[in-house]
């Protein structure tokens, strides 16, 4: 993740693709499905969420946490994405 800035779509994947192969030891392409591969348990899905609340200072709570969410590395990096924009209709500043 770059310091000081907001990760872009390609570095978040490129953090989450590293974090999954070093929790899984395998390498995994953006798109692919880790469930239907056998990358992932329920379990660790939830290990991914405590990942991706710290890491990205955001709140996966409930309609997000589906597991369509976490599918593929693409799905968490757009659900990241979503959860670090303001809400509509919200104002900064």
């Amino acid at each position: 993740m770059t310091t000081g800035s907001t990760p872009n779509a390609d570095d978040l994947e490129k953090e989450l693709l590293g974090f999954l192969e070093g929790h899984t030891g395998t390498p995994w392409e953006a798109d692919t499905d880790l469930f239907a591969a056998g990358g992932l348990s329920s379990l660790f899905a939830m290990q991914l969420v405590v990942h991706l609340e710290k890491t990205y200072t955001i709140a996966v709570r409930g309609a997000d946490l589906r597991l369509d969410n976490f599918r593929t590395v693409r799905r968490m990096a757009g659900l990241v994405d979503r959860l670090r924009r303001p809400a509509p209709g919200s104002h900064d500043g």
